[in-house]
């Protein structure tokens, strides 16, 4: 107090003005987050993985011709029939006529050539070869249409509503279309359903009878938090590209549409990709099948129940907002045995201050039967009790 009384009133007022606008600053510099930047592609988005949340889109359900980017459904496909044990990696299949002159980039495989499931997809995967896609499409359904036929129907389970597709390798057709938020549902799915299989969109070169070819995404080669998924060219569908990154546990997609070279689709990802990583965060709040409440529970065996969510409970939110989230646990008033596991019980909502962020249902995580005669008749009694009490 001595040191502070030698110097003038007013530096005293200027220091205490400095350091009250330089907090209230720092506060609000807290909770800016600019707009998204402007992208040169005819079509984009940038959404979270793990919550869908959209950070920056325009024109993203436009239906475009999506060449190459086609193929994120072909190996899909294939994928879910090996998971279905339709299909293995090691069977092999054999080049026909029609696979080895299709036009396009080229895995090189060769006619009457046995090729493993797993060497072709590679060549989707990382060469792009439209005759590998095609070898694929006539193992797996016999011919290409009848594979379209399934590649659309799993389209249309996903919930990809402005897509369709007629071939397997994403050469122009008449009605072979997608969107850009298609295509990100598409590449959510290939991610969370497939995770032994995904590490192959991050590798660089594959060889192939001597032959080997790079990866043409060349984030891959830039950015280390860069680990798929799939490229795409035609002069109708310009220059495409399907990137996804996982940055300290939080993984974004970034799609861009007709962009008019090589270098401007990567590096139109990269802007999307750096600009959701710098401005917004990802956090897991509750774990899926991990106990979050219990309940008292009626007439049953035990006289509580164990609730929890279905699967991981995630947020998207700008930076540094996470103090401001608020998270409400809601459980049915009055729950009576038997109930089965996963039956709905209550929900918790998560808000971010006054904005609601997310619904999930609570539900049971185990089966609770029926009571014994005596149980249910004290029980019985003891809700008459609190609902003549107005409990």
């Amino acid at each position: 107090m001595t040191y502070l009384k030698s110097f003038p009133a007013y530096c005293i007022l200027f220091l205490f003005l400095f350091f009250t606008f330089a907090k209230v600053n720092a506060e609000e510099a807290e909770i800016l987050t600019p707009s998204a930047p402007t992208i040169a592609a005819s079509s984009y988005i940038l959404q979270d993985y793990n919550t869908g949340k959209v950070l920056a889109e325009n024109n993203a359900d436009a239906k475009l011709a999506p060449a190459s980017l086609t193929k994120i459904l072909t190996v899909y496909v294939v994928f879910k029939e090996i998971k279905n044990g339709q299909l293995h990696l090691e069977d092999l299949v054999t080049i026909s006529q029609n696979a080895w002159k299709t036009s396009g980039s080229k895995m090189f495989v060769k006619v009457n050539d046995q090729v493993k499931v797993e060497d072709l997809l590679k060549g989707v995967i990382i060469q792009s070869g439209n005759d590998a896609s095609v070898a694929l499409a006539e193992h797996v359904a016999g011919n290409e249409a009848t594979f379209a036929e399934l590649m659309n129907q799993h389209a249309t389970r996903l919930g990809m509503t402005n897509s369709h597709f007629e071939n397997s390798d994403g050469l122009p057709g008449e009605k072979h279309y997608t969107s850009a938020r298609d295509l990100g549902i598409l590449t959510t799915a290939l991610i969370r359903e497939f995770p032994e299989f995904y590490p192959w969109f991050s590798q660089k070169e594959f060889t192939y009878n001597k032959i080997t070819q790079q990866n043409r995404n060349m984030l891959l080669g830039r950015d280390d938090s860069v680990d798929g998924v799939k490229t795409g060219h035609t002069d109708e569908a310009g220059y495409c590209l399907v990137a996804s990154a996982l940055r300290s546990g939080m993984r974004l997609i970034s799609i861009v549409m007709g962009t008019e070279s090589v270098v401007v689709r990567a590096n139109e990802n990269q802007t999307l990709l750096n600009y959701g990583f710098r401005f917004f965060e990802s956090h897991r709040l509750y774990e899926g099948k991990k106990l979050i409440n219990e309940a008292r529970i009626w007439k049953g065996a035990t006289e509580n129940i164990a609730l929890g969510l279905t699967e991981d409970l995630y947020v998207t939110i700008p930076r540094r907002r996470y103090d401001d989230l608020k998270a409400s646990i809601n459980v049915d008033k009055q729950i009576i045995a038997p109930v089965k596991a996963g039956d709905k019980l209550g929900s918790v909502t998560v808000k971010l201050k006054d904005e609601l962020l997310t619904t999930k249902d609570l539900i049971a995580l185990n089966e609770v039967e029926k009571g014994g005669i005596f149980r249910r008749l004290y029980d019985s009694v003891l809700m008459r009790i609190k609902k003549n009490n107005g409990q």
